[in-house]
Formats: structure tokens, sequence, C-alpha cells
């Protein structure tokens, strides 16, 4: 939304991935927080927030808020586990759609 002028920061917008990771809710969360912390490094979820909350205003301030394909055009990003288990998940709605290496160690669910 703010690629299209919506919103001019993604905490603007309320259903943005950035509040789910910026505001997390105590139910019905749609992300594994312990797993991306695991996942990318973090000592723990605030350190992860602080920089999640630091990539995004670096970009913001670049102005570097251009369409990143693997994001946008992918029904799922993730490690190939991941992806299988979403996949498996789809069961007959996911014929056709294939697994991509989407570089960086993480895997897309493309249609």
């Amino acid at each position: 939304m703010v690629r299209a002028g919506v919103v001019r920061h993604p905490s603007e917008w309320k259903f943005s991935g950035f509040n789910e990771i910026q505001k997390p809710r105590r139910r019905y969360s749609i992300i594994d927080y312990k797993s991306l912390t695991d996942l990318l490094n973090f000592d723990d979820y605030d350190e992860l927030k602080r920089s999640h909350r630091e990539w995004v205003e670096e970009l913001l301030e670049e102005k570097e808020n251009a369409r990143d394909r693997k994001w946008t055009e992918s029904i799922a990003v993730g490690s190939k586990k991941f992806i299988e288990k979403v996949r498996e998940k789809l069961g007959f709605r996911a014929r056709g759609r294939k697994v991509n290496d989407a570089g960086d160690a993480s895997f897309q669910l493309r249609e």
C-alpha cells in the first residue's frame, strides 16, 4: 500500500505484514514467531522486531519500495519443508503450482 500511495508507512495499513511483526496478535497469529526468530538467527524476538523496523525505515528513507516479485507473485515463500507443507495443505488446489528455488536458501510456491 506504500507503493500504491495509499499510506506513507506500512504501520498505517491495519493488515500489513509490518504490523504482524511489530505488534503480534495474541490469538489467531499467522506467523510462527519463534521459528522466524530462529530462522533469521536472532537471539530473541525483540531483536528481530528492532531489526525489522530498521530495515523498513531504511528502505523508506531510500525510497527503495520497488516491487519484489518473490513476495508479490508467490502463494508462499520459505524453506522447502514449509513450501511442501503449504502445497500439501492446499490439496487439489496445488495442482499445476510449482516450487521454485528463490535463492537465499528460500523457495516459492508459484502458479
